[in-house]
């Protein structure tokens, strides 16, 4: 009877029989290895008992663990037990092409000063952000509110995990720069047509001026460590210059991890106190500081550019992360409007976008910029709040509105420890007024929060689940796909050959020839020549990156010697410099710094501009200087370019000359020249540099005029200068690009005049003796300065050719007449040095 009842119900239950399991015949368990059914079924397993005598076992399978990271067993995190029924599966394929959406422009005036007067409302202080309907529906407000409180206590490490899975951009992370920050800068530059990088007007021409060695300036506020400047300075290399200003400590700009640019051209200062505030832009004398340096610096026009990326930690209150994130957002408009100037471009990123007092200060911008645009860049997380705002071209008469701004900071900072706060910037009737910018916020915040849905319930589901995404931007975005790896350490004489690329060493030794009564025959065209004040010997320098620059005299015997100064420069920058001691003020007041003068340039961090003429070589030192220096740091060695005097001016030279007493001379006055910036030096000669090139040399110690066929001219009927080749006889108002003197023939072709003794350039010097006007064939300048002018004048007046315009020089006996006298011997020159 039990037999025969237990064979009947062994009919009636499925059992793994070692034969069909192996054929694969059980469909609920074929997800299960042959091996472990064939395990079950020797056991006896029958399907809807358990193991045992008696079917008392277990009757399910044993689940996988469901536990999330290091918890408690049976800890539940509230959101992950129930159901999402968000479908995120629906999402577009990833893509690194993105559309912008601008806002269509405002048409109505700036508001002014009395209007704005009566906008600014203070209310009951509100840390609720569920009732904030007005810019957003109720529905999708709740949603994105709700996806994000799933994550309030979700482990740290396990949302990393879900995240890199769940995002498909995730993986494109830094590249080479400092942080992810520099990747979405990258991102929003390309994005935009490089109207941060290189910014154009309205009709397409770029707004920096090359020609004119003109810097790119930018400022970069709440943005430590840096990634945003960083990209900036890859992309724009020592053509650009930045300021920035952080909150002082862990979060500070971290400039030495600066591995793909130089962080030598950015400049942090930290409003009131400079280098020693805090950085702390919600205090209005920071602000107006930061303001004073910048425009100081910027010759006050403001900079190209601001960029802003201020956030803080809101942990465990995300969903008020507008709210308590509002008096950053309104500091870094405020910053914007007072150092950008007029056509500038603003990027800044915000998040939510939901209170009045949020969308009243984008609507304070919307007004004060041509254009504007709220853009979340995929290189920005989709799952978060973070989007930007992108202002193009700032508008005039905007001070109205920074002053409006100023004064509710102001008043932010009375009401922070009170009940009490400023609720509207802008009235709720003005803003929806304006339709096109009400539409637009609100179409804004409703694609944002359906994006940030998905993503947030993607990742819900990743926290579970497994999948990764990798997609590469960096060729869209023009960025190499290289390691972040930190700059190779090379010694200076390495380096020097790998930047001069075989140059014969020997160029680099010559120094320069004297000038005496046999050289000044020479000189014919003083159009040809350029001249400087000398103060020490010529020297090259060679900046390896921050403090790590050295120095030599070009003999190959003589080794590379660290610079005991403080200062930095960018790497690979090789310069024909003098370390020169300058003088400020007199008597025992006097003041003395060791300053470096550049004399001409070769290679500027890395680009190489020893062919270019020698008047744009100067103008990109001064361009240089200007990246490289830092007035917010008078404890560092001042860098300067030598003022550059046409020879057919050299009297400009002698107004600067006056006779000073130096500490060291022992109450007597010594010879002194006093430079653009008031500080005066010893001078020890003149450098006179040819700036106009002839065919190619047969030797280097030869300064022979005929073998220059390239010589520049003034013509008196076209009162211009022209070049003329005295070989070919061809005449021309353009540059010849075969004219420009590189600088190897600037180096071996100077001539110095030496101011040493015997020589006489100022008429307080004391007088001589005549028989020893000159000492060992030095030309002596004469006392007599009408005499002096009108030699050069008389110079300058025998090289005045009709010109190419207007008789096809050479053209008659009349120019090759006058081409004679001026080749003559007799200089007029040695009449003006008194030789």
């Amino acid at each position: 009877s039990s037999s025969g009842s237990e064979s009947e119900s062994d009919e009636k239950r499925p059992v793994f029989k070692q034969d069909s399991l192996v054929e694969g015949t059980s469909s609920r368990y074929s997800m299960y290895n042959s091996v472990s059914q064939k395990l079950m079924a020797k056991m006896g397993f029958r399907e809807g008992e358990g193991l045992g005598k008696y079917g008392q076992g277990r009757k399910d399978i044993v689940e996988a663990s469901n536990q999330k990271g290091r918890r408690g067993f049976g800890l539940t995190l509230k959101g992950f037990d129930g159901e999402l029924n968000i479908d995120w599966q629906d999402e577009p394929e990833p893509s690194a092409y993105e559309e912008v959406d601008w806002c269509l422009e405002c048409t109505t005036e700036i508001p002014d000063a009395q209007e704005l007067k009566e906008w600014m409302t203070v209310g009951k202080r509100k840390m609720v952000i569920e009732d904030e309907t007005e810019f957003c529906s109720e529905e999708l407000l709740r949603n994105v509110l709700r996806c994000k409180s799933v994550f309030d206590e979700l482990d740290g490490e396990e949302m990393r995990r879900a995240r890199t899975r769940s995002n498909p951009y995730e993986m494109i992370r830094g590249v080479f720069f400092l942080n992810r920050a520099a990747m979405k800068m990258a991102n929003m530059d390309h994005v935009f047509d490089y109207m941060f990088t290189n910014p154009k007007d309205f009709h397409g021409r770029p707004l920096i001026k090359e020609r004119d060695a003109e810097l790119l300036y930018f400022a970069d506020v709440c943005a430590g460590p840096g990634g945003f400047s960083e990209y900036v300075l890859w992309r724009r290399k020592w053509h650009a210059k930045g300021f920035g200003m952080t909150l002082k400590g862990p979060n500070d700009f971290k400039l030495e991890d600066f591995y793909s640019a130089s962080s030598e051209l950015f400049e942090p200062y930290y409003g009131e106190g400079g280098i020693d505030g805090d950085g702390d832009i919600t205090r209005p004398e920071n602000i107006t500081a930061f303001r004073n340096f910048v425009l100081d610096n910027t010759d006050h026009k403001g900079v190209h550019f601001l960029m802003a990326d201020g956030g803080f930690s809101v942990e465990g209150q995300e969903n008020l992360q507008e709210i308590l994130s509002k008096q950053l957002m309104l500091c870094q408009f405020l910053t914007a409007l007072s150092i950008v100037r007029t056509g500038g471009h603003f990027v800044c990123k915000t998040f939510d976008l939901f209170t009045p007092f949020s969308v009243g200060l984008v609507y304070l911008l919307y007004c004060c910029f041509e254009r504007v645009c709220i853009f979340k860049p995929v290189t920005s997380r989709p799952a978060n709040s973070e989007r930007y705002v992108i202002c193009k071209g700032l508008k005039l008469g905007t001070e109205d509105v920074r002053d409006y701004l100023f004064m509710v900071n102001i008043r932010l900072n009375q009401l922070r420890n009170s009940d009490v706060d400023v609720n509207l910037v802008v009235p709720l009737n003005v803003i929806k007024g304006d339709q096109d910018f009400y539409d637009y916020i609100v179409q804004s915040n409703e694609n944002h929060c359906k994006v940030q849905i998905k993503a947030l319930a993607k990742i819900r589901a990743f926290v579970q689940d497994t999948i990764t995404f990798i997609i590469n931007c960096m060729i869209f975005l023009q960025i190499p796909d290289q390691a972040r790896v930190a700059p190779s350490s090379s010694d200076p004489k390495s380096k020097f050959f790998e930047l001069i690329q075989g140059t014969d060493i020997d160029t680099f030794s010559y120094k320069p020839t004297p000038l005496n009564s046999s050289t000044l025959e020479k000189i014919r065209q003083v159009l040809d020549y350029r001249c400087m004040v000398a103060g020490s010997e010529q020297k090259f320098l060679l900046g390896l990156g921050k403090s790590q620059i050295y120095t030599w005299d070009g003999r190959q015997s003589d080794r590379w010697t660290k610079l005991d100064l403080k200062t930095e420069l960018p790497r690979d920058t090789l310069l024909s410099v003098e370390i020169v001691h300058e003088l400020k003020g007199e008597g025992k007041a006097q003041r003395k710094i060791s300053a470096i003068h550049i004399l001409d340039v070769l290679v500027l961090n890395g680009n190489d501009v020893r062919n270019q003429h020698f008047n744009q070589r100067i103008q990109l030192a001064e361009k240089f200087v200007k990246a490289v220096s830092k007035p917010s740091r008078p404890d560092m060695n001042p860098i300067r370019v030598k003022e550059v005097y046409r020879l057919e001016e050299m009297e400009k030279i002698f107004v600067r000359l006056e006779m000073k007493v130096i500490k060291s001379s022992g109450g007597i006055p010594r010879l002194s020249y006093t430079g653009r910036d008031d500080r005066h030096f010893v001078p020890t000669g003149l450098y006179i540099v040819r700036t106009v090139n002839g065919r190619k040399r047969e030797s280097l110690a030869l300064h022979f005029f005929s073998l220059y066929p390239w010589t520049m001219a003034y013509s008196k009927n076209s009162k211009r200068k022209f070049f003329f080749n005295k070989m070919t006889k061809q005449a021309t108002y353009d540059l010849p690009s075969e004219s420009i003197a590189p600088f190897h023939v600037c180096h071996y072709s100077r001539l110095f005049w030496e101011w040493g003794e015997g020589v006489k350039v100022h008429d307080s010097q004391k007088r001589q003796d005549p028989r020893e006007a000159v000492k060992g064939g030095c030309p002596v300048f004469h006392p007599t300065h009408a005499w002096i002018l009108q030699g050069l004048t008389r110079l300058g007046r025998l090289h005045s050719y009709p010109g190419p315009l207007q008789s096809r020089f050479p053209g008659g006996d009349v120019t090759r007449r006058r081409y004679a006298e001026g080749s003559g011997q007799g200089s007029p020159l040695a009449v003006y040095i008194g030789a």
